[in-house]
C-alpha cells in the first residue's frame, strides 16, 4: 500500500480545495448564526410587548385571581354583556377575551369559560389561564366541603425512591435521561455524519468515474487503496470541515454580540422565563442538582475512548458501502435503488436506541441490536452511559472492525469492476456477479 498515503493526501486535498467546499465551509456556518443572531434580536424585540387580556366573569368569583405581570395585562370588565365586551376588546386590539358565564355550583363551572380571540391563542396563554382558574375553583370547592387548604398541603408526603446497586453505587432515576440524552446526541452525530460524509464519497466516486479519470489513475493504483484513499481522505476533509465550522461560530457569535449589543446570554423568551420560576422552586432546583451529579457520575473516560473507536469504525463501514454504491452507478440518480439497504440498518439502530435501550438498556434487544455491526455503532453509543461491561464493548468494535474490512473486501470487488462500467444500470444480481470475479 505504498500509493495509499499519496491518494490519501491527493484526496484531501482536492476536496478542501474545492470551490464548492470552500464556500459550504465558511457560508453555513454564517447562514446558522445569522439566524441565531436574527432570533435573538427579535426576541429583544419582543421583550417589552405586552399582552392585554379582558375577562368579563359574570360569576363574580375568579376576576380577583388575574393579577398582571411584566408580560401579561388583565383588563378586568365589569357590568357588560358578552357582544359588548367582544367589541371593546377588538376596538382595544386586546390578545383576546377571556369569558367566564355564571354557573349555580362549582362542579358545573367545567364548561362554562370560554376564550375569544381574532387568531389561535398561544398554547402557553391558554395553560396559564386553565391553571389559575383550576387552581382557584379547586380551593373554593375544598372551603366548600370543610377540608383545610394548609392542613391538606402539610400533610402532603412526597417520597423519593433512592437507587442504589449492590455494589454501593448510588443513581437516581434523572440518571436515565441524562444517559439518554448523552448517548443519543453521540449516535445521532453520528448518524448525521455518516449520511454527509458518505454521500459526499460517493459523489466524489461518481464525478471522477463520468470525467474518466478514474481510467488513467486505476492503471497504476489497485481499486482497494483507491477506495481507502477516498474514504480516509474524505474523512480528514469532513473533520477538518467540522472544526472550522465550531471555531468559526465561535468567532462569529462573539462578533455579533458586540457589533450589535445581543447578549446571548441575557436573551430571555417566555419558556425561558417560566423555567427561571421553577428553578426558585425548592424542590426543582433539587432536581437540577441531581441532574448535575448524574452527569458527573458517567463514565467520562470510557465514553470518549467509544465514542472515538466506534464513531471511526461505524463511519468507515459505512463509507466503504456509500464508496461501492458510487462505483456502481453513472450518476445520483441511479443510487437510490441501493441506499435503501444502507439507510435502515442506521435509522433502525436510532430507533432502537431511542425505544428500547432507554427502556431496558441491558435487554436481550439492545444486546443483540449493540453486537450487529450495522447497527452497533448508534446503539452501543446509547447503551455505553448505562454501563455496559468491557468485555461487550471490546467484542462489539472487533465484530464492527472485522466487518468493516470484509466490507473493504467486497466493496473493492464491486468497485475493481463497476469504476470502468459506463452506460449500464446494474442490478443486484450482477453486484453479486462482479464479487465472484
Amino acid at each position: 500500500m505504498n500509493h495509499l498515503p499519496l491518494i490519501i493526501k491527493r484526496e484531501y486535498l482536492t476536496k478542501v480545495k474545492n470551490k464548492a467546499f470552500i464556500i459550504m465551509t465558511f457560508l453555513s456556518p454564517l447562514i446558522f448564526i445569522a439566524l441565531i443572531g436574527l432570533v435573538a434580536y427579535l426576541s429583544q424585540v419582543n421583550k417589552d410587548k405586552i399582552r392585554v387580556i379582558s375577562v368579563l366573569d359574570e360569576s363574580e368569583l375568579l376576576s380577583y385571581i388575574f393579577k398582571s405581570t411584566d408580560n401579561t395585562s388583565y383588563n378586568v370588565l365589569e357590568n357588560m354583556s358578552l357582544e359588548d365586551a367582544k367589541i371593546l376588546s377588538k376596538e382595544t386590539n386586546s390578545y383576546g377575551l377571556l369569558h367566564i358565564k355564571k354557573f349555580d355550583n362549582i362542579e358545573s363551572a367545567t364548561n362554562k369559560v370560554s376564550f375569544y380571540s381574532e387568531e389561535s391563542p398561544s398554547l402557553s396563554v391558554i395553560s396559564d389561564l386553565e391553571s389559575k382558574i383550576q387552581n382557584e375553583l379547586t380551593n373554593q370547592n375544598r372551603i366548600k366541603k370543610g377540608i383545610d387548604i394548609e392542613t391538606l398541603k402539610d400533610s402532603r408526603i412526597n417520597v423519593d425512591i433512592v437507587q442504589e446497586s449492590f455494589e454501593g453505587e448510588k443513581t437516581s432515576k434523572v440518571d436515565s435521561i441524562v444517559k439518554l440524552i448523552f448517548g443519543g446526541a453521540a449516535g445521532y452525530l453520528l448518524f448525521m455524519f455518516i449520511i454527509i460524509y458518505g454521500n459526499m464519497i460517493m459523489r466524489s466516486v461518481i464525478e471522477e468515474k463520468t470525467s474518466r479519470i478514474i481510467e488513467v489513475i486505476i492503471s497504476s493504483v489497485k481499486p482497494v487503496q483507491l477506495m481507502l484513499g477516498k474514504i480516509i481522505g474524505t474523512s480528514l476533509a469532513g473533520i477538518t470541515q467540522f472544526f472550522i465550522w465550531i471555531i468559526l461560530g465561535g468567532v462569529l457569535m462573539s462578533i455579533i454580540s458586540l457589533v450589535f449589543g445581543i447578549d446571548m446570554a441575557e436573551i430571555q423568551t417566555p419558556q425561558q422565563e417560566m423555567m427561571q420560576q421553577a428553578m426558585e422552586n425548592p424542590e426543582i432546583n433539587n432536581q437540577v442538582q441531581n441532574i448535575m451529579t448524574s452527569f458527573y457520575n458517567l463514565p467520562i473516560t470510557n465514553l470518549i475512548i467509544a465514542f472515538i473507536l466506534f464513531f471511526i469504525s461505524g463511519y468507515l463501514l459505512y463509507s466503504s458501502f456509500y464508496a461501492a454504491i458510487g462505483a456502481a452507478v453513472d450518476n445520483e440518480t441511479d443510487t437510490q435503488q441501493f441506499m435503501l439497504p444502507i439507510i435502515v440498518p442506521l435509522i433502525l439502530a436510532v430507533y432502537v436506541g431511542i425505544f428500547t435501550v432507554v427502556e431496558d438498556p441491558h435487554g436481550t434487544i439492545s444486546t443483540i441490536f449493540s453486537f450487529i455491526p450495522l447497527t452497533s455503532p448508534v446503539v452501543m453509543l446509547m447503551r455505553i452511559p448505562f454501563g455496559v461491561p468491557i468485555w461487550q464493548q471490546v467484542l462489539s468494535l472487533l465484530l464492527l472492525v472485522g466487518s468493516f474490512m470484509f466490507t473493504v473486501w467486497f466493496a473493492a470487488k464491486i468497485y475493481r469492476v463497476g469504476i470502468l462500467m459506463y452506460g449500464k444500470k446494474p442490478s443486484y444480481k450482477e453486484l453479486i456477479k462482479w464479487i465472484r470475479y
